[in-house]
């Protein structure tokens, strides 16, 4: 079975998933974390070198206050129980996205933990957090503004050197849970040549066996890149236009 190199992954569902169990959000969010773990083994078992989950994006924002304050709270208590284990099986933690607006104690625990896995190298774990796609592009482009870069240096090479994602393949497969069919402002830039995999099942459900299906339905995939024929679920480079 062909793999994909980078797996990102929107994780959708919690709160619905609470609300057929008649639980809180809070309590559904709680649950979508606890099932991080067990992903995150699957795809390492699997050998994919980088996973990226969208945890939080700039449109979150406007949901309520004490949803938001819960949801810091426990991803704190996730960071703090996980990234030594993670650490032990050699995955390194990346932040896509601002710490502007992050509790302070989240910001904290947020960069021990990079600081403590930057040197490894079994799996790429990026969270993005406070994250938006347009918000990454335009901060790109201030910086590059900022610099004084004449405008016939910037290609697609360099301006990929400016994102979030900076040193990261672009994503060979994005995979969608809780039955939605939008990218919601996810890796505008990066998933240009994506495959897409949408699933019904709520994120607290995504198991062993769903990452199963996503991988084998990838596998059957033939990526072109705008050319004619390719392997299956074979990497290609970057298209230049």
């Amino acid at each position: 079975m062909h793999i994909p190199r980078h797996v990102a992954i929107i994780m959708d569902g919690n709160g619905r998933w609470a609300s057929r169990l008649g639980l809180s959000r809070l309590e559904g969010h709680r649950a979508g974390t606890e099932n991080i773990r067990q992903v995150i083994e699957t795809f390492v078992n699997h050998r994919v070198q980088c996973l990226t989950l969208y945890a939080f994006s700039t449109e979150n924002w406007a949901r309520p206050r004490l949803e938001i304050r819960g949801l810091f709270h426990i991803l704190g208590q996730v960071i703090d129980r996980e990234s030594r284990a993670l650490h032990e099986k050699g995955v390194q933690i990346r932040l896509l996205g601002k710490l502007e607006g992050i509790t302070p104690a989240l910001q904290r625990r947020i960069l021990k933990a990079v600081d403590l896995t930057r040197d490894n190298d079994t799996m790429v774990l990026s969270i993005a957090l406070n994250y938006g796609g347009r918000a990454e592009i335009l901060d790109a482009v201030h910086r590059i503004m900022a610099q004084g870069l004449p405008p016939e240096s910037v290609d697609e090479d360099l301006f990929d050197s400016y994102l979030y994602t900076a040193g990261l393949p672009d994503p060979d497969l994005i995979i969608r849970t809780g039955g939605e069919l939008r990218l919601s402002n996810f890796l505008l830039w990066q998933a240009a040549y994506s495959e897409y995999y949408a699933t019904s099942t709520l994120w607290p459900d995504f198991n062993d066996r769903e990452v199963k299906k996503a991988l084998r339905a990838y596998g059957r995939r033939q990526r072109r890149f705008g050319g004619l024929e390719s392997q299956p679920g074979r990497p290609a480079p970057k298209p230049r236009h």
